[in-house]
């Protein structure tokens, strides 16, 4: 079907359409990224940003393109979700710049908004970097503006056509992208919705159908290398104020990388990956009220947003509370953990608080302060039982009035070995001396999968293979499950050791599992050999030896 020209309700059947297609294509997308773990996180943050936006105008009346673009794109900015979400937003921003005023365009016209987006992104981008979406959008723009159509369906045809040769170089562009064997993720995204656009006006606005959304494991292509991350934490915030001139924006420049700025009249979009978001934020906040907060690893951002209802919301709130109190307690617990056996174990050892959340699903620094709010006790401690949670609990409290200790349990046998040397007759002070203690008396391991192949500290690592850890770092590579169930525990177990505890997981076949525990039995007769059924994701065993 030809269209010489398009309004404002072709253009939200054709991002309604692009939004349906980059849902079913995320986990995809999330596929593409470099690091061998069973998450992802670009298609996810792209899918959430887009829909945010998409939701923002789809009961939309307007026949005019330049009025139903500039919601959508305020939209896609209070609903950005991470580098790759606040880049499209502002993609969107700028197309909306160039359709501002317009009731209707032509393909040229159209084409000149596509140029704008481009501009509107490497705008928003401190350091752009090449061999990503940016480039993809850019030589997009740079096309279209050269093709010469009266049809915006035969544009969006060459738009798609030109995306997908700029994607398929964009390994040559970036050294990473080619040593994984992978092209950008971001620019895959973007790819996507331009396809579904186009799609929308191939079809006659037909939507397309939802899909059964493949697994992310589906889509893992085997890579052969590791790519380390500068700065650790993903930092993303709105300050309710207008743009500064420049003085900000300079000091982020401090404090990270993948830094994005973007003001949009009274409210200013910050994304920055740092090691220091608390700091950020108190320097943010001099500007201005704070909204939006979230801080988290970007390798280990959730995938399973299929639970969330509400597109400006990175998790769902799951803090599960017990009855609540009649009378202000002097203690009460808030800790994080993920499986229906582990959160028992916590429940049954006193914590009144459990939020879901661990390796994959990080708790926002809101999710903390929900809890921190509706405890009522004198004084409160959290465990994180993650190293990338307890930022968001050091933050929540800071913000929070309340008297609160943060314990800093990076594994879930830490948070246990913490409750167990837990006194309620001893005061705070006491207390908190002996749980910070307590994490020396346990050794954490845990056995998970590898997603690809890589190499990692000398270590060669194919795609399926069990991997070994303890305390984080990568010991032990083997085809075998329970041979390397073994090995790992001999190399946690010492002369001074006297008790062995294997949380399994989900995926856990018991009869074999039985199996292990009765030669564990044998060979450690001397040592307490207990196992709990924690129904835990994506890792098989989380080992403590104390």
């Amino acid at each position: 079907m030809k269209y010489n020209k398009i309004n404002g309700q072709h253009f939200l059947n054709m991002v309604t359409n692009a939004s349906i297609r980059l849902e079913n294509e995320k986990a995809y997308v999330d596929s593409l990224n470099v690091f061998p773990v069973p998450d992802g996180d670009t298609g996810t943050n792209m899918s959430m940003t887009f829909t945010a936006a998409v939701q923002e105008i789809k009961n939309s009346k307007s026949t005019s393109i330049g009025e139903v673009s500039k919601i959508m794109a305020k939209g896609a900015l209070m609903g950005a979700r991470g580098n790759s979400g606040v880049i499209l937003s502002q993609i969107f921003r700028g197309i909306a710049k160039g359709l501002e005023g317009k009731d209707e365009v032509n393909p040229y016209e159209f084409a000149l908004s596509i140029l704008e987006g481009s501009k509107s992104a490497y705008r928003a981008v401190m350091r752009p970097t090449e061999g990503t979406i940016l480039t993809v959008i850019r030589e997009v723009g740079e096309k279209a503006t050269e093709y010469h159509t009266d049809d915006i369906a035969d544009l969006m045809k060459k738009v798609v056509e030109d995306a997908g040769d700029t994607l398929e170089r964009t390994p040559d562009l970036l050294p990473q992208l080619k040593a994984a064997n992978v092209v950008d993720s971001g620019g895959m995204g973007l790819l996507v919705i331009l396809k579904g656009m186009y799609e929308a006006l191939q079809g006659g606005f037909q939507m397309a159908e939802k899909k059964e959304e493949k697994s992310f494991e589906e889509y893992v292509a085997a890579r052969d290398t590791h790519t380390e991350i500068t700065f650790g934490y993903c930092t993303e915030f709105i300050v309710l104020a207008e743009p500064d001139t420049g003085e900000f924006q300079a000091y982020l420049e401090t404090m990270g990388d993948s830094i994005v700025y973007v003001g949009f009249d009274d409210i200013v979009k910050v994304h920055i990956h740092t090691d220091e978001p608390g700091l950020v934020l108190a320097e943010a906040g001099k500007r201005g009220e704070l909204t939006k907060i979230k801080i988290e690893n970007m390798r280990e951002q959730h995938r399973n947003l299929q639970e969330t209802p509400d597109v400006h919301e990175v998790l769902e709130e799951k803090i599960k509370k017990e009855a609540a109190p009649k009378a202000r307690e002097k203690y009460a617990f808030i800790s994080v953990s993920m499986g229906e056996g582990i959160k028992e174990v916590f429940q049954d050892l006193g914590v009144q608080f459990v939020i879901s959340g661990g390796q994959t699903m990080n708790p926002s620094t809101q999710d903390i302060i929900k809890a921190v709010e509706e405890a009522n006790a004198e004084h409160i401690i959290i465990l994180p039982n993650n190293k990338n949670i307890i930022m968001a609990a050091n933050q929540a409290k800071e913000i929070s009035g309340k008297d609160v200790y943060v314990i800093p349990t990076k594994t879930i046998p830490q948070g246990v070995a913490a409750l167990t040397a837990f006194n309620p007759e001893l005061d705070m002070e006491a207390n908190y001396e002996n749980l910070l203690t307590s994490l020396e008396t346990v050794k954490s391991g845990s056995v998970t999968y590898a997603v690809r192949d890589t190499e990692i500290e000398g270590k060669e690592i194919k795609q399926g293979d069990y991997l070994g850890l303890l305390e984080s770092k990568i010991k032990v590579v083997r085809r075998e499950l329970y041979p390397l169930v073994e090995e790992l525990i001999e190399l946690m177990v010492d002369d001074e050791s006297s008790s062995i505890t294997l949380f399994y997981g989900e995926d856990v076949n018991e009869e074999e599992f039985n199996e292990l525990i009765t030669l564990l039995e044998e060979k450690y007769e001397d040592l307490d050999v207990m196992s709990v059924a924690g129904r835990q994701p994506l890792y098989y065993f989380i080992i403590a030896v104390e």
